[in-house]
């Protein structure tokens, strides 16, 4: 048998007890502080163009900052590395593109990560417009009339591109390889600085995404020789795809968002959750519209089914063209 408690140390266990529960359910609050969403990229590419719009409109959502941190260099494998083995609490994000997660890890012997067993897909976010672009001065038009004149010219011309092991550089390998061309590959710093330099003449040819290119290309400063997408784009209706003079030719870059694998999984469907109420907001889809980007929704089980589907897919891609990182 036990005695009761005097009344007031029971008030003062109560309150204690109350104390605690109420201290618990706050610290349990997601989010209760900023979150950072790396992108492997340089500011100005597609990723992160998509990146800036989602997270402003995640952190309406959330009520909390959401900062975009830009990290480049091989070809976004450092970064994703480092965001493997952050704190898997759900306050730093990955919001990268295919190239990184599933391209890298084939082009690298030692990418840093593993694609599948370091990472908790999210959810998926956009796709992103590609287009193989010219300096107007650039003697051909069409994608039939550059192939011309590199098959005349075995390198002599060449092609900028983000950087070893991006997208657009194995773009740009997977292009020669199914024309039967040899163009100079030139390697930048990210899209931008490619961009800019083939706009200044330096380079003659890139394959670039929309939301690097799309200001130049309305203001006349590069050409669309072709749309590296399996359909024409909304953004360039009239631009022919390169698959239209190139059989069988043709991509769709993906861009998704990934937690460190072991991020509770309330965190990781929460943020699924607030992904997909982003993409139905028509301010956010016209946002992607206007740099060339369309939503791509879908839930975190469906990104790990792409993830697994593509791994193998890029790794005979690689093999097949040849590309290298060197």
């Amino acid at each position: 048998m036990t005695f009761p408690a005097p009344l007031s140390r029971r008030i003062f266990t109560a309150a204690v007890l109350c104390s605690a529960a109420f201290a618990a359910g706050a610290q349990d609050k997601y989010p209760s502080k900023p979150i950072t969403v790396v992108v492997p990229q340089a500011a100005g590419g597609a990723n992160d163009a998509i990146a800036r719009v989602v997270a402003q409109k995640l952190s309406e959502q959330l009520g909390q900052s959401v900062i975009v941190d830009n990290r480049p260099g091989a070809g976004g494998t450092l970064a994703t590395g480092a965001t493997a083995r952050a704190r898997n609490d759900g306050y730093t994000l990955l919001l990268t593109a295919d190239s990184a997660h599933v391209i890298g890890p084939a082009l690298y012997k030692n990418p840093g990560f593993d694609p599948v067993k370091d990472f908790a897909p999210v959810a998926p976010v956009a796709t992103a417009g590609y287009v193989l672009v010219a300096h107007p001065s650039f003697p051909a038009n069409t994608v039939a009339e550059m192939v011309a004149l590199a098959k005349a010219s075995p390198g002599k011309y060449s092609i900028a591109s983000a950087g070893n092991g991006t997208l657009n550089h194995l773009i740009g390998e997977m292009l020669q390889k199914a024309a039967g061309i040899q163009l100079q590959h030139i390697p930048y710093k990210g899209s931008a600085a490619a961009a800019t330099d083939v706009v200044g003449g330096q380079v003659p040819l890139s394959v670039q995404s929309l939301p690097s290119a799309i200001a130049f290309i309305k203001a006349g400063k590069l050409k669309v020789l072709g749309v590296v997408n399996e359909k024409r784009v909304a953004a360039l209706p009239d631009a022919p795809t390169i698959g239209e003079t190139i059989k069988g030719f043709g991509q769709a870059p993906w861009y998704a968002l990934f937690a460190p694998a072991g991020t509770p999984a309330p965190i990781v469907a929460q943020l699924q959750a607030e992904v997909a109420r982003a993409l139905e907001h028509k301010d956010v889809v016209d946002k992607l519209a206007t740099v060339g980007c369309e939503p791509f929704k879908g839930t975190a089980a469906q990104l790990a089914a792409l993830v697994q589907s593509d791994l193998p897919k890029w790794s005979r891609v690689v093999k097949d063209t040849g590309a290298t990182v060197d």
